[in-house]
């Protein structure tokens, strides 16, 4: 099952600044607020500011995808032409993620919430 795009990630190399410029278009502070991951809830959109996505190989927002079953998704993506940038991780309490490169070079981001 695929409950289609929830999540945006954009990588930022200045944390706190990007955390207080996106709060001003958010129009609220984060819901998640750790050194690792800025989370902000707007309008059912999670958006999100990763400082460590560009060692990741993310450079650009990159939307994820929420789907039921992260492995087999993923093994899909890879198996239609998809380069893998990030295999299956559990980011925390559960949840996972993983983002692949599709033939022209977008990242599609995948998410799999916490059962």
């Amino acid at each position: 099952m695929n409950e289609g795009v929830k999540t945006i990630i954009f990588p930022v190399r200045d944390l706190d600044r990007a955390k207080r410029l996106l709060a001003v278009v958010a129009g609220g502070e984060p819901h998640m607020d750790e050194p690792y991951y800025v989370g902000f809830k707007v309008a059912g959109q999670d958006v999100g500011l990763d400082p460590n996505a560009h060692g990741k190989g993310l450079t650009h927002p990159t939307p994820y995808w929420h789907v039921d079953d992260i492995r087999a998704k993923y093994q899909e993506l890879l198996d239609e032409g998809a380069t893998s940038v990030q295999g299956v991780q559990d980011v925390g309490g559960g949840k996972l993620v993983a983002s692949v490169r599709d033939v022209d070079g977008n990242v599609i981001g995948l998410i799999q919430p916490k059962s």
